[in-house]
């Protein structure tokens, strides 16, 4: 007895040496890791999966306006009158409209390695496919493949940020992801117009491909799963109303922004009846199965009052920034007569400033939250735009770099408190909704900026040129009466930024 009791002891005493060497084992491992012993850092493979997302998506964005000083050039050289040209811009966004409402659920349910890998060789495929296009078909189909990609990519970045970033943080991060957001679209014409005037137009796409090819592969290799898979399956109705509803507006806004004088196929009006239906009936139907979680877009983000709030202005500034990268080309190109080349080199500095302000604004995020930034960046934006009412037909070119500079410099005041305040007011587990949704009002509000901007130029263009005023003079008054209303839609945004309150957990 003695024998066995010493036995026991023994055992026993063995056993809790064993779960001390392990908790001792643990700790250590444990201490090793930043981001468990301070909560408000990220660990180094957090870093590099966030760094791997946004290099990819500034690629896969910049396609969104790439094109908008090449269209002249690429109708003359595939032999396409600018109804059918317009379709390499409009097609894409269109794409975008149709998929990006899909991403929510997309994310839910698949793996983030695997959808990124999706999404990155979609992007890759209709790239090089565009690159050796030998027509204007092939041409087309191969933006729908790069949109594709494209669509998946933003809501994918935006969620991946809010699950691993600690709230303390976000700012700053989304301070780099703001760069993505704004920066990408404003230089796509200033890159253009450079490889345009150098290599000519397959050069486009020739050298975004090997950096879409490296980050896929580095994105493989270093991605990790991210948050929870449901198993919820996809709701086929819902799909089908989500392309007639968001397909519908965006070719509706489409056919407005055309300046072509060749009739339509369809009646104007046909598009967005079909989509006012179409997402009326959609949003009757996610009311429906979000009260089971089987949602294809949970609207239950909107009972937070920043994140509708921020939706909304995010809204009002994204047809700002579209809307002004259309007009000032037109603007520049039309009636100052100046190169492509050089239209590209005079928006370049706008750009890169947004992308330095980027992580500085989200700094100053961390530190005082949104409204303080929000107010004078609406305020900064605001006064940019009534400044081009001093725009005319011999307004030397300082003047609209001061302006682009002043636009350029309220957007990035703007741009990062909306992201990072918006997507933190929502649960954590509808930040994959919380992120389609942005993206998909930015699709929206962008494709809106640029029809209702062009109409307004081409309508008062019209009435001047009726009135006797040359071809010159008429444009200019056109750009100076659309600017003029931007400007007044951007007196609402500041009304907006009052009512916009730093969520709780920030």
């Amino acid at each position: 007895m003695p024998t066995n009791d010493t036995a026991r002891r023994t055992s026993a005493a063995r056993d809790v040496d064993e779960r001390t060497e392990g908790q001792r084992s643990v700790d250590l491992t444990t201490l090793s890791d930043p981001a468990v012993t301070d909560p408000n850092k990220m660990s180094a493979r957090d870093r590099t999966v966030i760094g791997v997302l946004l290099v990819s998506t500034f690629v896969v964005l910049l396609n969104e306006t790439i094109m908008s000083v090449a269209l002249p050039v690429l109708m003359q050289k595939l032999n396409v009158d600018p109804n059918t040209g317009q379709w390499l811009t409009a097609g894409f966004l269109l794409t975008m409209a149709v998929i990006i409402p899909i991403t929510g659920f997309l994310i839910r349910r698949v793996h983030t390695r695997t959808l990124y890998g999706i999404a990155m060789v979609l992007f890759s495929t209709g790239t090089l496919t565009a690159a050796l296009a030998p027509g204007f078909p092939v041409l087309l189909a191969a933006r729908f493949i790069q949109a594709s990609g494209t669509a998946i990519m933003m809501p994918l970045l935006m969620t991946t940020v809010m699950t691993l970033v600690p709230p303390a943080r976000r700012g700053a991060v989304m301070g780099n992801l703001s760069i993505v957001i704004s920066v990408a679209p404003a230089i796509g014409p200033t890159i253009s117009g450079i490889l345009l005037n150098l290599l000519g137009w397959r050069a486009m796409f020739w050298t975004v491909l090997p950096i879409a090819l490296v980050t896929l592969v580095i994105g493989v290799r270093q991605m990790k799963n991210v948050g929870e898979q449901s198993h919820t399956p996809i709701d086929i109705p819902s799909v089908i109303l989500s392309v007639f509803g968001f397909g519908g507006l965006v070719y509706g806004l489409s056919s407005i922004g055309q300046t072509s004088s060749a009739p339509s196929v369809l009646p104007l009006w046909l598009p967005f009846v079909v989509g006012g239906v179409g997402l009326t009936a959609f949003v009757v139907r996610q009311l429906l199965l979000q009260r089971t979680d089987r949602a294809l877009l949970d609207l239950r983000t909107f009972k937070s009052r920043t994140f509708t709030l921020s939706s909304a202005m995010m809204a009002l500034m994204m047809m700002t920034l579209l809307g002004t990268i259309v007009l000032l080309p037109i603007y520049l190109q039309t009636v100052l007569h100046l190169e492509p080349v050089v239209t590209g080199l005079l928006l370049l500095p706008g750009g890169l400033l947004m992308g330095l302000l980027g992580p500085v604004v989200g700094r100053l995020y961390d530190r005082f939250g949104i409204r303080k930034l929000l107010v004078p960046g609406a305020v900064i934006t605001s006064a940019a735009l009534w400044s081009t009412t001093f725009f005319t037909a011999t307004s030397p070119i300082w003047l609209v770099l001061v302006f682009h500079l002043l636009l350029s410099t309220g957007l990035a005041f703007v741009f990062t408190p909306l992201f990072t305040g918006g997507l933190g007011a929502v649960e954590p587990k509808l930040y994959s909704y919380g992120s389609a949704i942005f993206a998909t009002t930015q699709q929206l509000a962008g494709a809106a900026g640029v029809a209702l901007l062009v109409a307004i130029l081409s309508v008062r263009s019209a009435a001047l040129a009726g009135a006797g005023a040359n071809a010159i003079e008429s444009t200019a008054g056109g750009i100076h009466t659309a600017f003029l209303v931007a400007a007044i839609v951007s007196l609402v945004a500041i009304f907006g930024a009052f009512l916009i309150k730093t969520p709780a957990n920030d």
